[in-house]
């Protein structure tokens, strides 16, 4: 019996977040085993917490959809830096995790009660070519010309972003999986001032049987770097995520000139265990 949480991230409020399901002392997992773990969950996201292996990490996560193990992914690391830390975890640095995945180390800090991670660097990044943009357009119910902009924001699970008017037609949109295929899609557009969001976002994720993801910190994460680095958006804002879904996702986004970083409330709304 292994110890078992899950915790609903980007909330103050359970049940209106994103939640993932951790399975602590995880080593001796085989990784069949934990992908079967995961489809049984049917999660957008079920962790995994190992002894770490590389120098300077507090731990090591494995992290998988249901439809396989992605290299980083934002709201499993902030949910199970949080599971960690309630299960008595104890990081180096005061204030700060570390936590080894598939794209290196990624820090984590306590964040005016939150946590908040710091943005890895972009696996792909830059402009998308018209067929690419084409085809994701579509799927979306959308013509390329009604797309502000679109940039390549992958940090491991392959994110294609695109800025759209504003946040009416990010909510608006008329989708169609199929067409999607192997595209992960994510979705910005402003949402009218003087309201506790500046953005609007939506995650599309159906060739790793998550259709739509309820709050998303790695496309969060590429979205900010892509639209503070070229000045679409300011340095410190907030995202709202998962409102078609009932949800009341907030992300926090803040650069310090040299890290972006990702931060919300998370809830531990689960505890037990696990026959693994």
């Amino acid at each position: 019996m292994r110890r078992f949480s899950q915790v609903d991230v980007f909330t103050s409020e359970f049940l209106r977040g994103n939640p993932v399901a951790v399975v602590h002392d995880a080593d001796g997992i085989g990784a069949e085993e934990m992908a079967a773990f995961a489809r049984w969950t049917n999660l957008s996201e079920t962790t995994f917490l190992l002894a770490p292996t590389q120098p300077g990490a507090d731990y090591r996560l494995r992290i998988f959809t249901p439809g396989g193990e992605l290299p980083f992914a934002g709201h499993p690391t902030l949910g199970s830096a949080r599971a960690w830390l309630e299960a008595g975890g104890v990081p180096a640095t005061e204030g700060r995790v570390v936590q080894e995945c598939g794209v290196g180390l990624v820090t984590v800090k306590d964040d005016a009660g939150g946590l908040a991670f710091a943005a890895p660097d972009l696996l792909r990044s830059g402009p998308v070519d018209e067929a690419d943009l084409a085809a994701v357009a579509a799927s979306l119910g959308l013509a390329p010309e009604e797309v502000v902009e679109a940039a390549w924001v992958d940090n491991g699970p392959g994110w294609v972003g695109l800025l759209l008017r504003d946040a009416d037609t990010v909510l608006g949109l008329r989708l169609d999986f199929a067409a999607m295929g192997g595209y992960q899609v994510g979705v910005i557009g402003p949402r009218a001032p003087g309201g506790r969001a500046a953005f609007e976002v939506r995650a599309f994720c159906p060739d790793l049987a998550v259709p739509e993801d309820p709050v998303t910190g790695s496309l969060n994460a590429g979205l900010a770097q892509w639209l503070i680095g070229s000045g679409r958006a300011p340095t410190a804002y907030v995202a709202q995520q998962g409102t078609v879904l009932g949800r009341r996702g907030l992300v926090r986004i803040a650069s310090d000139g040299t890290d972006v970083w990702v931060g919300g409330d998370t809830v531990v709304g689960i505890r037990g265990q696990v026959s693994l």
